[in-house]
């Protein structure tokens, strides 16, 4: 648990173009119905187009314990996202990815039904290649997973998800078959 004496984390809020309209606390932001603010998400693959997921640590506040994409999180206001995400990327596995491109943005309201949170979020999506093995954080990472789609459908239909999951995913899928060239059934 953080220390309650640390500065509070602070989120970019913006309006339905993803223009900066001011900031807010993370926790708040995401007490419902939810305050619509800049978020990332991160898909890596390996040199057989294989995904890493990550199973999210059961001390998180916000799902915890469930499955998702590489890395996602929040930029500090006025970090660029992609900055943002490299940063993560290197705090939550260890990692620096071979190639990192932007893959679009993505808006969407997801409440979780575990913790009430919302998940109201104007998400920039990165696709990339990793040639490292990770070295996860276990403050952030439960543990991690290499799949290709077949193995993603899988688990998808048995383990739990993070509920913003699926919708960057299918958001991304164009440039994860462009960065994938084909293989690991993008």
């Amino acid at each position: 648990m953080a220390n309650s004496s640390a500065a509070p984390i602070m989120l970019e809020l913006v309006d339905e173009d993803g223009t900066t309209i001011g900031t807010a606390e993370k926790l708040s932001a995401h007490v419902a119905p939810g305050r619509l603010h800049r978020a990332f998400s991160v898909f890596l693959f390996d040199e057989e187009g294989r995904l890493l997921l990550q199973r999210r640590a059961l001390g998180k506040y916000h799902s915890p314990g469930v499955w998702s994409n590489t890395c996602c999180g929040h930029p500090y206001p006025g970090e660029p996202p992609f900055a943002a995400a490299t940063r993560r990327v290197g705090e939550e596995l260890g990692v620096a990815p071979s190639l990192l491109r932007e893959a679009g943005t993505v808006r969407y309201n997801h409440p979780d039904p575990a913790s009430g949170l919302v998940e109201q979020e104007f998400n920039h999506l990165f696709v990339g290649l990793l040639r490292q093995e990770p070295r996860p954080d276990p403050a952030e990472i439960a543990e991690t997973a290499f799949v290709t789609w077949d193995e993603l459908d899988k688990r998808h239909a048995t383990d739990t998800f993070s509920t913003w999951f699926m919708t960057v995913l299918d958001a991304a899928r164009p440039a994860i078959r462009e960065v994938t060239g084909g293989a690991g059934s993008w």
